[in-house]
């Protein structure tokens, strides 16, 4: 059994860990118009298989090994389908072809339907699995099939020359190129040291501007918006790289770090780049998987200028094709990165930058053009891939190309956007090599209006009112519904404003007033938000005390604030310190404007389930006090935490409190209650 290449053991080890599916489909559209031979067509197709060892071999494994099984000329028929379509159930046929997944032990990787949309117009239709095929195999496959459809058309077999060396010799000859790891003389344990060293410490994964967070597995659910930079900044750009002493492509790299790291990437941006892999001229006729990816890391750090950071990448790119015969398989083997399931191992961005020689299929009598088909697959994050575009003297015409992305992390909306600041760094890139990457605006026309003036007009027309006038409004609207549920208790607005009417007047009893301070050591229950309501309809403040914090903290606030009653319950008297309501007398505290009152001394305590206070309670009226508030009264007194000195003391009034309800409301999905 003949084993397989480095790069063919990735994919046929993610079909058996994924299951089959159509990550890795290749497919290609022909739209034919003219006098077509289908018979002659069917015959070409048949002829590809049997040419190229690749479209005619199943990979099956013997002990869990893989190995490629290579079924002989003429022991496989494609079946070439012919079917009548109609126009616009075409796309939908189309892409149903495309997402079916190949059985890579069972049938051949290769799959054609020809759609007869009339007698004249036709549309070829082809889907590859990668494991057989790459871009380069294209062009190859598209003489090849010009060559044959011209012979079967004359009634003949095709008269070709034999290909000098099949994809089979090319893995025997790959394994003895690399040699073995144990031999510290051999091509890979040479290459072996110098990714270990160039990769080391790489982060785990690239901060990506997402719009929802990873899942814990591969989706492989993607899409693709199309990306495209004009004529005249692919020459601006081919001129810069010239100047540089650099390549298109590394300009290109250097500008999507660029951007990568102004959108918050960080300053190690690893990009994956596809590498043909056809180091002999021998395989350039070959239809066969011979792509190798290697990793661009680039560095960001310091603030480089353009210029700078086009160096950097020509220095990275140059050291990567140095070192491009490690298959990017056995690097994962070696440097063993935390791996998961829904993240690409080592990178996440890959940047194909396309140079290949472009397909050209002439067939007589047809006018040949050919549709770009995507399954609605993604095998990275983000993959933008590109290439440049020429007119017939050799002039640029622009970069064209796509943004392929994983729809479970991106929008659609977001990934145009980001090529469209790619397009936006190109042209800061162009205009001033020498400015500093950090210094480059990102934001596209009119996103910083939206985000300094649009984002933050948050007016809206809210009631004058503070807490207690906006729960008396409420309650006197709907007595009857819902307010408050616990474990405890359930009560209506009608049955919470009643206790608290009867607390806030026992309190002001106590010297609850305008100007006072009322520290409430409660837990979160019903006692707690009635008390808090209480406080506010009598006038003053209230301070919350968790009893759970340190006993220095809690004395610390009731001596700095001075309070005029401290409201608990039984169990919690213990946890308060000895003095809990301090002093008497002045101008209050050091907590920086807290309301000031006389003070009672350490005993002036209310205990809300002692028995002589739920006495009192009883006695008084479930009718509100007359209104003593204004919007700048204090509401409450929230302390920090003290972590720059002594905790502080904050007031805040009851002027925002109708607009933060409002506020609330909309952002919780909140109804009238």
């Amino acid at each position: 059994m003949i084993p397989l290449s480095h790069a063919q053991q990735r994919l046929w080890f993610l079909n058996r860990l994924e299951g089959p599916n159509a990550t890795y489909n290749m497919p290609a559209v022909l739209r034919l118009t003219g006098e077509l031979d289908r018979t002659a067509l069917v015959a070409a197709l048949q002829d590809l298989i049997d040419r190229h060892e690749p479209l005619r071999t199943v990979f099956v494994s013997r002990d869990d090994v893989p190995g490629q099984k290579i079924l002989a000329p003429g022991a496989t028929r494609l079946e070439a389908a012919v079917t009548e379509v109609a126009p616009e159930r075409l796309d939908g046929e189309l892409a149903e072809l495309a997402a079916e997944a190949f059985d890579l032990e069972a049938e051949i990787p290769i799959r054609a339907r020809l759609f007869a949309l009339s007698e004249r117009e036709h549309v070829l239709a082809l889907v590859i699995h990668h494991i057989a095929a790459d871009g380069w195999s294209m062009a190859p496959l598209a003489r090849d099939l010009t060559t044959a459809y011209e012979a079967r058309r004359a009634g003949r077999a095709p008269d070709w020359p034999e290909l000098p060396i099949q994809y089979a010799d090319y893995t025997l000859w790959q394994q003895e190129l690399l040699g073995g790891e144990d031999d510290p003389e051999s091509l890979i344990s040479e290459q072996v040291e110098y990714w270990r060293k160039t990769l080391a410490g790489l982060p785990d994964e690239l901060r990506l501007p997402v719009d929802r967070r990873r899942s814990a597995a591969a989706g492989n659910q993607g899409g693709n918006v199309p990306f495209r930079v004009s004529a005249e900044l692919h020459g601006k750009l081919s001129e810069l790289a010239a100047r540089s002493d650099a390549s298109l492509y590394m300009v290109v790299q250097a500008g999507l770090a660029a951007l990568l790291s102004r959108m918050g990437a960080g300053t190690d941006i690893p990009l994956g780049s596809p590498i043909a892999g056809r180091t002999d001229e021998g395989l350039d006729e070959l239809v066969g998987f011979f792509v190798n990816t290697v990793v661009m890391r680039l560095d960001t750090d310091g603030d480089p200028t353009f210029r700078q950071l086009i160096a950097r990448s020509r220095e990275t790119a140059l050291g990567a094709y140095a070192n491009q015969e490690l298959p990017f398989e056995r690097l994962v083997d070696i440097l063993r990165p935390d791996r998961a399931l829904g993240r690409h191992p080592l990178f996440q961005v890959m940047l194909a930058f396309q140079n290949n020689t472009l397909p050209q299929l002439r067939l007589p009598g047809l006018v040949v053009e050919g549709e770009q088909l995507y399954t609605e697959t993604s095998k990275f994050d983000l993959a933008f891939s590109m290439g440049e575009q020429f007119d017939g003297e050799g002039r640029p015409l622009g970069l064209g190309g796509t943004i392929e992305y994983a729809t479970d992390l991106f929008d659609r909306e977001s990934v145009e956007r980001l090529g469209a600041r790619l397009v936006h760094v190109f042209e800061a890139m162009a205009a001033d090599p020498g400015q500093r990457v950090g210094a480059v605006d990102v934001l596209l026309p009119g996103e910083r209006q939206q985000v300094l003036e649009a984002w933050n007009r948050t007016e809206q027309d809210v009631p004058e009112a503070g807490f207690a006038e906006l729960f008396r409004v409420r309650a006197a609207e709907t007595p009857d519904a819902v307010a408050l549920v616990s474990d405890a208790a359930t009560l209506t607005y009608g049955e919470l404003d009643a206790a608290a009417n009867r607390l806030a007047r026992l309190l002001a009893e106590r010297g609850a007033g305008p100007g006072q301070l009322v520290a409430l050591a409660l837990p979160r229950s019903v006692e707690l938000v009635t008390a808090m309501l209480a406080v506010a309809k009598a006038g003053a403040a209230y301070l919350p005390v968790d009893t759970g914090y340190p006993a220095e903290r809690i004395a610390y606030m009731l001596e700095d604030s001075r309070p005029v009653l401290t409201v608990t319950t039984g169990e919690l008297t213990g946890r308060l310190p000895s003095g809990a309501s301090g002093g008497s007398g002045g101008s209050g505290g050091t907590g920086g404007g807290q309301p000031s009152g006389p003070g009672t001394g350490p005993g002036t305590l209310l205990v809300l389930d002692d028995e002589h206070t739920l006495t009192e309670l009883d006695r008084h009226s479930t009718d509100g006090l007359p209104p003593n508030r204004t919007l700048s009264s204090p509401l409450y007194v929230i302390y920090t935490s003290g972590s720059t000195g002594k905790p502080k003391g904050v007031v805040v009034t009851d002027s925002g409190v109708a607009s933060m309800v409002r506020s609330q409301r909309e952002r919780l999905g909140a109804g009238p209650d």
